[in-house]
C-alpha cells in the first residue's frame, strides 16, 4: 500500500532512496538546505552521476509522487514514516560526527505525526537510534535503523534488486511497517535490534574493505613469486566460501564508505575495550598500496622520477561515477608528486575549466581528452577503470609519449597488444 514519506537529505543516500521508493509507488517529499539544489532538482537537474537515476527522479516528479522542499519541517508534515539521510562527518580518531543528525531531528520533533516511524538510514554508530530518540524527545514516534548498502555506479540497480533489506527495531510490530515499504522488491529481509543493524552496515564493509586489501596484497606475492594473480583468483573464487566478487586487483579501495568505515569500525571497537588489530592491518595494506603503485611507476622509469612528465588516466575512485571522495587515483597521484613528478590527468567525468577550483585537484594538470595528458609524457599510469579506456588509438597514443610506457594500476589494458605495439608494460600480479 503507498505510503507518505519524508527524506530529509538529498545527497547521494538521499536522492536514490526518495527517488527509488516514489518508484514503488510512494509519495516522497525529499528536503534540503540549499534552495538552489531544491530548484535544480525540482527541474530535474542532478547534483551527481548515476546510472538510471536521472531517469528515476524525471519519472517521479511526472508522475507527481516525487517532490523537493526547502527545509526538513515542511518535508515531514503529514508523513507517515521520515528516512534522515544526513552527512555523518568523520573526526581524526575515526569517530562518527552525529551533529546533523541530532540537528535534524530536533528540527523535525514538533511536525512529526504521532505513530510516525522516523528511519536511519545514514551510516551511524551503533547507538545512534537512542541519540535520535533523545533528540526527538518524542515518545509517540518510533525510530529505526534501516541501513544502506548501494554500490556508486550502480545503485540504482542496487535498490531496485536488493541482495537484502535491514531493518533494526525494538518493536516487531513496527519493523513489519517499514517493511511494508518494499514489499514490492521481494527481498530478503533480516529484522533485527537497532544496534544490530548498525552493525551489519560497519561489518559488512569493513569485510568488503578486507577482501580488496586481501587480493592488493596477494598481487604482490604473486609478483614476487611468478604467478599470474588472474589466474590465482579465478582458482579461489569457485569455491563458493569465497567468491569472486571484490577479487580484483587494484591502486587501493577509496570512495565515501570504505575509508570511513573502516576506521569508525576500529574506533567502535576501541570504545568497547577491543583492538581490532586485523581490521588495522587492512588499512594498513590499503595505505601501503598507494606507494607500492608510486614505487612502480618509479620502477618502469629505471630513474628518479624528479622532473619526469606524467599522463594519468582516470581520476574518480571507480569507473561510473564522478566522485573524487578518497579516490586511490588522487592519492597516487600525490605520491608521485612528492617524488617530483609532473603530472596530467584525464577523467571523464571531470571538466577542467570548473574543476580547476576543486582542492582535491590542486597541482594537477587537467586536460579534456585522453591524447592530451599523453603529449610528451615519459609514462602513463591507468588510474582508474573506464571502458573508454581500452578502445583508445593506442598508435596514435605511443606516437605523441616521449617514450611508450604504461603501468596499469587496474589490469584493464591487454598487455601482449601493447607490447606488440612497441610499449613497456606493467600491471598488477602479473608477467603478461
Amino acid at each position: 500500500m503507498p505510503a507518505t514519506i519524508a527524506i530529509v537529505g538529498t545527497g547521494y543516500v538521499g536522492l536514490t532512496t526518495g527517488a527509488y521508493l516514489a518508484h514503488l509507488g510512494h509519495k516522497v517529499t525529499c528536503a534540503d538546505v540549499v534552495p538552489e539544489k531544491v530548484d535544480q532538482l525540482n527541474r530535474g537537474e542532478l547534483p551527481i552521476l548515476e546510472a538510471g537515476l536521472e531517469d528515476l527522479v524525471t519519472e517521479g516528479l511526472a508522475s507527481g509522487r516525487l517532490s523537493f522542499v526547502l527545509g526538513a519541517a515542511r518535508a515531514v508534515a503529514g508523513a507517515e514514516f521520515v528516512f534522515l539521510c544526513v552527512p555523518t562527518p568523520q573526526g581524526e580518531d575515526g569517530s562518527a560526527d552525529l551533529r546533523y543528525v541530532r540537528q535534524a531531528a530536533a528540527e523535525i520533533a514538533p511536525e512529526l505525526e504521532p505513530e510516525c516511524v522516523v528511519i536511519n538510514k545514514s551510516t551511524v554508530p551503533v547507538g545512534s537510534a537512542r541519540v535520535v530518540e533523545e533528540a526527538l524527545g518524542r515518545d509517540d514516534v518510533f525510530v529505526v535503523s534501516n541501513p544502506e548498502f548501494l554500490r556508486e555506479g550502480s545503485a540504482v540497480h542496487d535498490c531496485l534488486h536488493p541482495d537484502r533489506i535491514v531493518i533494526g527495531s525494538g518493536d516487531q510490530a513496527v519493523a513489519m511497517r517499514v517493511a511494508e515499504l518494499f514489499e514490492a522488491l521481494r527481498a530478503p529481509l533480516v529484522i533485527t535490534d537497532p544496534a544490530s543493524a548498525e552493525m551489519i552496515k560497519y561489518a559488512s564493509n569493513a569485510f568488503l574493505a578486507t577482501k580488496v586489501s586481501f587480493v592488493n596484497a596477494l598481487a604482490n606475492v604473486c609478483e614476487a613469486v611468478g604467478a599470474d594473480v588472474r589466474e590465482v583468483v579465478l582458482g579461489m573464487g569457485h569455491d563458493p566460501r569465497i567468491g569472486v566478487e571484490f577479487l580484483k586487483p587494484g591502486p587501493g579501495w577509496g570512495g565515501s564508505c570504505f575509508p570511513k568505515d573502516t576506521r569508525a569500525m576500529v574506533h567502535i571497537a576501541e570504545e568497547a575495550g577491543y583492538d581490532f588489530n586485523l581490521l588495522r592491518g587492512v588499512i594498513a595494506v590499503n595505505d601501503e598500496q598507494y606507494e607500492r603503485m608510486a614505487d612502480k611507476v618509479e620502477q618502469m622509469m629505471g630513474t628518479s622520477l624528479e622532473g619526469c612528465e606524467v599522463g594519468a588516466w582516470g581520476l574518480t575512485f571507480k569507473a561510473r561515477t564522478d566522485d573524487l571522495r578518497s579516490s586511490p587515483a588522487i592519492e597516487v597521484i600525490r605520491r608521485l608528486q612528492a617524488r617530483g613528478a609532473r603530472v596530467r590527468a584525464y577523467d571523464p567525468t571531470v571538466d577542467p575549466p570548473v574543476a580547476t577550483s576543486d582542492p582535491r585537484l590542486a597541482g594537477i594538470e587537467l586536460r579534456a581528452d585522453p591524447y592530451a595528458v599523453c603529449e610528451g609524457a615519459d609514462v602513463v599510469v591507468v588510474l582508474t577503470e573506464w571502458d573508454e579506456l581500452r578502445w583508445l588509438d593506442f598508435a596514435k597514443v605511443s606516437g605523441l609519449m616521449a617514450v611508450p610506457r604504461i603501468v596499469d594500476t587496474r589490469n584493464l589494458l591487454e598487455a601482449p597488444a601493447l607490447r606488440r605495439q612497441g610499449f613497456a608494460y606493467v600491471g598488477l600480479g602479473r608477467d603478461g
